[in-house]
């Protein structure tokens, strides 16, 4: 079973389109899964981690329903069949 990288709609030109992204090699981490992602789409990862790997400031990814930031960070370990949602932060006054 595919891990599934579900995008948000900003992100999406930079996955030609797709919304949900299938990664058919196995994944132990959210570093790992987004290593495959920037395989294919270098563009899409470039927008959520730094150029020292680390999750930009104002994105926010989940496991399940799980906010990595309270689990392992981008080490947090992920299953076959896992869902990784990007989500973008909001913030205002």
């Amino acid at each position: 079973m595919a891990v599934s990288v579900v995008l948000p709609r900003a992100l999406t030109p930079y996955a030609h389109g797709l919304g949900t992204v299938q990664l058919d090699a196995s994944c132990a981490t959210v570093r790992d899964a987004l290593s495959q992602v920037a395989e294919r789409w270098p563009a899409l990862v470039d927008r959520v981690l730094t150029e020292q790997g680390e999750l930009r400031r104002h994105v926010n990814i989940f496991v399940g329903d799980e906010s990595i930031t309270f689990l392992d960070g981008l080490s947090t370990a992920i299953d076959e069949g896992a869902t990784i949602t990007i989500v973008p932060a909001v913030s205002g006054g």
